[in-house]
């Protein structure tokens, strides 16, 4: 007899038990408040201390990087996280390539933004277009599969392909645009290891149709390898500047020309329709919530400023009318086709072949 949990959130963020993982203190505090500030103190250093590390790192990158074309590598989506990594880069003195993935939902504005801002900082762009016939197959396979994190196809392929022209280039650095000051809360049941290629090729053989012959693939062997063995390295720029999300915005629209979307990583069509209508409808997530927790323990935003902007729909009603009608036309699915997807029982990635026990014993080498 499965035991209905009572419904309960955070004191201090706005995070609550629509994460089936959560826990709660004594003073109704969330794992995930616990856990952020742990991160952060971790791995975020304080000052003078950041800044001589930050400046150390950017002068081996730049040794490595001697007598090569470009010194490192970015990947760039449009968002504003991205493009403010571009911009720091190249102030920094860097000499990057950007990566941009093209799967075949980039916004009009996202392709705008990308060609606008690099042209200003003079950096070199590389895109990548996916074949659109075996990323729809794939998307379709992960829709049937029912589980939850249908954008893992997107991340994996991403990060591959910017290993990929890594490796092409012989550029040692990647630079990252994870952050942990805007991006520290994200549960685990929410989502699922991007790097796991045996939960992808499974999902695949058990629902997709088409070979993937030109699918970008970077399995943890291969990630383990290309850090371990040839030295390839990744490197959170954002981590060791104080990076505020909102200044950020503005300083990329004024300097840069810039345009903002309206909400965290809504560049892509599609991720902007899974976000905001798929995760809260059928898996009951609102990803606000852990985009807003993490801006209220940043001092980004305040809790009631967060609590506000949740009572607000995640789409509007006109707006979701336009999106539902053009991605499930361009994912081929009927209205009914899409329903009975909608309405299939919820399955757990882990449901599907892992590759968890090989990832463990890769680790147990880790020196």
């Amino acid at each position: 007899m499965t035991l209905t949990r009572e419904y309960q959130i955070c004191t201090r963020c706005v995070m609550d038990t629509t994460d089936s993982l959560i826990s709660f203190d004594e003073a109704g505090i969330c794992n995930h408040c616990t856990n952020y500030l742990e991160l952060l103190n971790r791995y975020i250093l304080p000052e003078p201390e950041r800044t001589t590390e930050l400046k150390r790192i950017i002068t081996e990158i730049q040794r490595k990087g001697k007598g090569k074309e470009y010194d490192s590598i970015l990947g760039v989506s449009g968002g504003v996280d991205s493009t403010f990594m571009a911009y720091k880069a190249k102030e920094l003195g860097l000499r990057p390539l950007a990566v941009h993935l093209d799967n075949g939902w980039d916004s009009k504005l996202a392709v705008t933004n990308i060609e606008r801002v690099l042209k200003r900082l003079d950096i070199s762009l590389n895109t990548y277009v996916i074949d659109w016939e075996e990323f729809k197959d794939l998307q379709h396979a992960y829709f049937k599969a029912s589980v939850v994190d249908i954008e893992a196809i997107t991340d994996h392929a991403i990060y591959a392909t910017i290993y990929d022209v890594a490796v092409k280039h012989k550029v040692k650095y990647i630079i990252d645009g994870f952050n942990l000051i805007t991006e520290g809360i994200l549960p685990r049941s929410w989502i699922w290891n991007k790097n796991d290629l045996v939960n992808l090729k499974d999902i695949h053989r058990q629902f997709g149709t088409k070979p993937l012959k030109t699918f970008p693939m970077m399995g943890f062997p291969r990630y383990a390898y290309l850090r371990k063995i040839r030295g390839y390295r990744s490197f959170a720029l954002l981590n060791y500047i104080d990076y505020n999300r909102e200044k950020a915005k503005q300083f990329l629209m004024k300097k840069l020309g810039w345009e903002d979307y309206g909400g965290k990583h809504l560049e892509s069509l599609f991720t902007k329709f899974y976000q905001s209508y798929i995760l809260p409808r059928k898996f009951n997530i609102d990803k606000r919530k852990a985009h807003l927790s993490a801006l209220i323990l940043s001092g980004q935003t305040t809790r009631e400023s967060a609590l506000k902007e949740l009572e607000k729909p995640p789409y509007e009603e006109q707006e979701l009318k336009r999106d539902k009608e053009y991605v499930l036309k361009k994912l081929g699915f009927s209205e009914d086709e899409f329903e009975r997807l909608m309405a299939q029982p919820i399955k757990r990635h882990d449901e599907y072949k892992t590759d968890r026990r090989l990832r463990n014993f890769l680790l147990k080498f880790r020196s």
